[in-house]
């Protein structure tokens, strides 16, 4: 890896504080009134609003450069789930119920064509999520938006709004304890994370034209592409079934497990062993043979979409839920009294990541 591959990765870390840091002090503007956030939910990527008694969850996130994958290959379909997923399964690691989202299309010259399909696979994403997609806008921007040859360019964005039903408190991290063990969620894709990183090796490997190189009976173009699984009913209704034997969640996108978990983990203080990791998908590994380790846990989320931690007398029955609705989820650690990340993969060196302030 590259060092200024690695300050890419510290950069945005560095920018994301600095947003986060003005976003708390804004909150102070309500502390008290309708619209108060819960500042036991600082680390993670959903807050709560008050309002009248409710408890009311948002978010917002996008699929950043994942729009290039659907210009290179024509297909835009599939979009919709790595969006989707990207909201609502924030959501619902902060212990929220989701229940609609808005999006925002920005775009150079409106396509319909293009927008029938990208909707079209939003529909079936909020079917799959259990949720309804409110409203939202496309905005024709001309030439501040740009992308990859011809057609429709665009970036694409979304709020998630969910709700905290009676009894079912956010998951701060806060109920964590050495012992609980944590429960992997596979991925079978890059979701909406790292992919700067992917295309940029796969250029290097291949030329321009790298989306149109076969691997393994599929393009990569087509690998890359590959849609997110959304998780979010499927973590709702453990929790719904668990209540309070299920402690945190961490939706590992970008940062990976040592920034994702580690932002739960903060709450107590607490560390994490991960003893048997989910496998990363083929192309991951592949991907991933000439890089550090380090950066390979950070960039990319190696085969885990959600992580979840509960009390130990509960993972049987967490993982017997979990499979009926699709999930092939394993237990691949526990949480430990010593702060920061251990994970140790099959037949490798241990990876540490000490725990971040």
């Amino acid at each position: 890896m590259s060092a200024s591959r690695v300050g890419d990765l510290d950069r945005k870390a560095l920018a994301s504080a600095a947003a986060a840091r003005w976003a708390e002090a804004s909150q102070a503007l309500r502390r008290g009134e309708p619209g108060a956030a819960d500042p036991a939910l600082a680390n993670h990527f959903a807050q709560v609003s008050q309002i009248s008694g409710l408890s009311i969850a948002t978010t917002s996130d996008g699929i950043g450069t994942k729009v290039e994958l659907a210009e290179r290959t024509g297909v835009y379909d599939t979009l919709g789930f790595d969006l989707m997923a990207m909201v609502v399964d924030d959501l619902a690691a902060a212990g929220a119920t989701p229940l609609s989202i808005t999006n925002i299309l920005d775009v150079d010259t409106i396509d319909p064509a293009v927008v029938d399909d990208l909707m079209r696979g939003l529909f079936e994403a909020a079917r799959a999520a259990r949720v309804a997609v409110s409203g939202g806008e496309i905005a024709e921007l001309g030439p501040r938006i740009g992308g990859y040859g011809a057609g429709m360019h665009f970036n694409w964005c979304a709020t998630a709004i969910g709700w905290f039903p009676p009894g079912h408190p956010p998951l701060s991290g806060a109920a964590l304890q050495a012992g609980d063990r944590l429960i992997g969620l596979p991925s079978p894709g890059f979701r909406s994370n790292g992919l700067t990183l992917a295309r940029s090796l796969l250029t290097e490997r291949h030329g321009e034209d790298w989306h149109t190189v076969d691997w393994r009976g599929r393009t990569w173009g087509a690998r890359l592409r590959w849609p997110s699984r959304i998780y979010a009913p499927a973590l709702v209704d453990l929790r719904a079934a668990l209540g309070p034997d299920l402690h945190g969640a961490a939706h590992i996108t970008g940062g990976g497990i040592p920034n994702k978990l580690g932002r739960v983990l903060r709450a107590t203080g607490l560390g994490a062993q991960i003893s048997d990791p989910l496998s990363p998908p083929p192309e991951m590994v592949e991907l991933g043979a000439g890089l550090d380790p380090i950066t390979r846990w950070r960039a990319w989320n190696q085969g885990h979409g959600m992580i979840l931690a509960l009390a130990a007398n509960a993972a049987d029955a967490a993982l017997a839920a979990l499979r009926d609705q699709g999930h092939a989820a394993a237990v691949i650690g526990e949480v430990v009294s010593t702060p920061g990340i251990t994970i140790q993969p099959a037949g490798a060196p241990a990876i540490r990541f000490e725990a971040t302030p």
